[in-house]
């Protein structure tokens, strides 16, 4: 590795799209994707300032053209507590508040009708917000026809006429009605791009709301007043009617009751509660008599009616003293045939005595369980003819009543009609009476509980949250348009890229020279010494390539020596002694290079001679020396000697071989191809130490492809951020020995205030101020 501000020969880094975003040695992931989004910012920051500039304009501009909304909230309370009295005479049943009811509420206050009394209570009819002309649009034209002094568009007011759809619809709009959690509260809210406006229409909904609750309820109950009242005097009619029947049925059949009953009427009813008790009786006795026989038909009725724990019915069933006896010792014999089997042995003589005596208790007891079973049994017989003994006198109890009192029963349908006439009479009148009372003091199921008031701030649009995304949408656009100008950049401006893309390591980074003091000092030196210079001195003047001895501390000095190095220390056999400088195109400073190369070396003390083989264009021969007369054609048509046509620099000693064209050359590639030129170059490589050679660019002619025979080692030229990577490499690709014969490319005219943007690198080797090295 060259360690200097110029280059480096560490191609270890990743390139993309000529930005170094990583190093393998180093941690990766996010640091690589700061350092690649860092060095995008750094290089596209004017189209991102742009771009966020123009999107905060647009914000700017929307929050201008923007009506603002205020929004103004009001409280209503459902179910507001009643007086005892008034919830006593109410006509109408209270209904609950559930969330079915709020729901039904709400659907009431954004309903056509409550609209439409707002509109028309509070003259909406003309207002901007429901016309539509104070939104974006129509601002943006009021303010352009006052721009230009155009008049505004007639609009015929609305006044006493009942709203339009799309007025009530524009308002319903802007309203908004909603439940307040799990309460009975609801919120209402309308928006307006005014905040007196929207206070006033939130309170007016609200007020609304109420008197249409209020009226509601007082069309009911004044239709409720009305069907009752009518309903009253059809009862009273039917009631005294029903009466009379009554009374004159009496008459006709001379019927008298007493204690308020018939005669037959107490027989039937005490014969009945007679039947209901010998019932229970027999359903007493036939329920024991069943409990018995279905433990009788169980296989072991014995052992169940010796286990103390029975179910609950046989338990009950049988408290009997001689089977609780034997129940005792049943279970002591069979405590101890438990004891006894587990310490002598189930096959013991004395176990199995216990075991007989056991089996003869369950015997017994089974015994006398049949016996009660048939005690049981008697009782039911007997129970059973008294029922039906009781059944035969009640039948005939009711068909005698039924003979002899069938003039009864049509009385008492008589009475039955009489009394339900006059108690519907009665109710209805209470009913009556209520809603009378009620109609003098109305009162609504709803209260205002905070009512609207002017916001202070508007709702919309948010300034702040507008601004901040107009901030946000202009970075992002603007680090997308530049990430696309990043990608489409193909032009070379680190020396990774030469790597990545050519496959060859870059000599050096040449900055762009544009240091005036010391062209004038050149141009002053040069005027000092001209009147004594001999015949054949090279010119010396304000170019460039004077800079590496001009300025020896400068970036420009210190990259040509980073080129002579490269050269020194290319290993070849034999060394590299004719390098050729060409470029891909024309204009990119090979010659430059070729000459402040040469300088630098003949400065160093070496013998050096420069060659000047673009033939098509020999600009090095017209800048140092414009007035020679015989040059490299000369030479290799032998009508000049080598000695006489070579220039000299009277400071340096370097030699030039100046090419001097006078017409247009269409055989330069055969020229440079000739025996002659390897001949003549080989001579040289025996008089210098370095032979550097300008040759033409590669692209446009195939002339540098002639000189591969006697050229040791070629040097690129590549103009930093001018020069494409397609072309470069379309240029190599069809020059293959040219390209295996390359020792490396040098990046020149590099800008040195903005090299730092695509390779950090860069910014943290020496400093560029002046072109003046702070380190030598």
């Amino acid at each position: 590795m060259y360690h200097g501000n110029i280059v480096t020969n560490d191609f270890s880094r990743a390139v993309v799209n000529g930005t170094v975003i990583a190093e393998p040695e180093e941690e990766g992931g996010f640091r690589q994707f700061l350092e690649a989004a860092l060095g995008l910012a750094r290089r596209q920051y004017l189209v991102i300032l742009i771009t966020t500039a123009m999107a905060l304009a647009g914000s700017i501009i929307y929050l201008r053209i923007t009506p603002p909304t205020y929004k103004a909230t009001a409280k209503v309370l459902l179910e507001s507590p009643k007086a005892p009295f008034i919830q006593q005479q109410s006509l109408m049943a209270a209904t609950p508040v559930d969330r079915a009811q709020v729901e039904n509420q709400l659907e009431i206050l954004k309903s056509k009708p409550i609209a439409a009394a707002v509109i028309k209570k509070l003259n909406l009819a003309n207002d901007p917000d429901l016309t539509g002309t104070n939104q974006a649009l129509p601002r943006l034209q009021a303010s352009l026809r006052k721009m230009f002094g155009l008049p505004a568009p007639k609009s015929m007011p609305q006044t006493g006429q009942d709203p339009s759809e799309e007025d009530i619809a524009a308002f319903q709009d802007r309203l908004a009605s909603a439940q307040i959690g799990m309460s009975n509260v609801i919120l209402i809210s309308f928006n307006a791009s005014n905040a007196e406006r929207a206070a006033q229409v939130a309170n007016a909904v609200a007020d609304t709301y109420l008197d249409d609750q209020m009226n509601a309820k007082f069309d009911a109950s004044r239709t409720a007043t009305a069907w009752l009242q009518k309903r009253l005097a059809e009862l009273g009619r039917q009631a005294l009617t029903s009466e009379r029947a009554v009374n004159e049925f009496k008459l006709r059949n001379n019927m008298v009751a007493i204690g308020g009953n018939f005669m037959d009427d107490q027989q039937v009813k005490e014969l009945n509660s007679r039947l209901v008790a010998v019932r229970e009786k027999t359903s007493d006795a036939l329920a024991r008599l069943n409990r018995y026989e279905a433990v009788l038909h169980s296989d072991s009725a014995a052992v169940k009616l010796s286990n103390p724990d029975l179910d609950a019915p046989v338990s009950d069933s049988l408290n009997n003293q001689i089977i609780n006896n034997l129940r005792q010792q049943y279970l002591e014999y069979a405590r101890r045939e438990s004891e006894w089997s587990a310490r002598y042995g189930r096959n013991h003589l004395a176990v199995v005595n216990l075991r007989t005596k056991m089996k003869d208790i369950r015997t017994s007891i089974a015994a006398e369980l049949r016996r009660l079973a048939e005690t049981s049994r008697n009782d039911y017989e007997t129970a059973r003819q008294r029922e039906n003994a009781i059944e035969k006198q009640l039948a005939n109890a009711v068909s005698q009543s039924q003979v002899t009192n069938s003039s009864e029963l049509t009385m008492r349908d008589l009475e039955m009609n009489a009394k339900s006439y006059r108690s519907l009479f009665d109710s209805f009148l209470q009913q009556y009476m209520q809603s009378i009372q009620q109609q003098s003091f109305p009162i609504g199921d709803a209260r205002v509980i905070s009512p609207a008031s002017p916001p202070q701030s508007k709702t919309k649009p948010r300034s702040s949250l507008i601004l901040a995304l107009g901030l946000v949408c202009g970075l992002a656009i603007g680090a997308a348009f530049g990430t696309m100008r990043d990608v489409m950049d193909r032009m070379f401006r680190t020396p990774a890229q030469i790597k990545s893309a050519l496959q060859t390591r870059c000599l050096a980074l040449v900055p762009l020279v544009e240091d005036k003091t010391h062209r004038k000092e050149a141009a002053r030196r040069q005027i000092t010494i001209s009147g004594v210079l001999p015949r054949q001195t090279i010119t010396r003047g304000s170019d460039t390539f004077w800079t590496a001895s001009g300025m020896p501390l400068s970036h420009f000095a210190e990259a040509i020596r980073f080129i002579k190095l490269a050269i020194n220390q290319n290993s070849t056999i034999p060394p590299t002694k004719v390098i050729g400088i060409t470029s891909a195109r024309p204009n990119e400073g090979k010659s430059t290079i070729a000459a402040a190369l040469g300088e630098h070396i003949a400065q160093a003390g070496g013998r050096v001679i420069v060659v000047d083989c673009d033939l098509r264009n020999p600009s090095l021969s017209a800048i140092l020396a414009p007035n020679a007369d015989a040059g490299l054609l000369e030479v290799l048509s032998g009508k000049r000697s080598l000695e006489e046509a070579i220039w000299r620099d009277s400071k340096t000693d370097l030699e030039f071989l100046p090419a001097v064209i006078r017409s247009s050359l269409v055989q330069a590639c055969d020229i440079l191809s000739a025996e002659a030129t390897g001949r003549l170059f080989d001579e040289l490589r025996v008089l210098y130490d370095y032979v550097i050679v300008d040759l033409p660019p590669l692209e446009p002619i195939a002339d540098v492809r002639a000189t591969t025979p006697w050229i040791d080692g070629y040097i690129l030229t590549i103009e930093w951020g001018r020069t494409n990577i397609d072309v470069v490499r379309h240029a190599l690709d069809t020059a293959p020995d040219v390209h295996r014969a390359l020792i490396g490319a040098v990046l020149n005219k590099a800008d040195m205030k903005v090299i730092g943007r695509y390779d950090s690198s860069e910014r943290h080797r020496y400093g560029y101020k002046n072109h003046t090295l702070k380190a030598a």
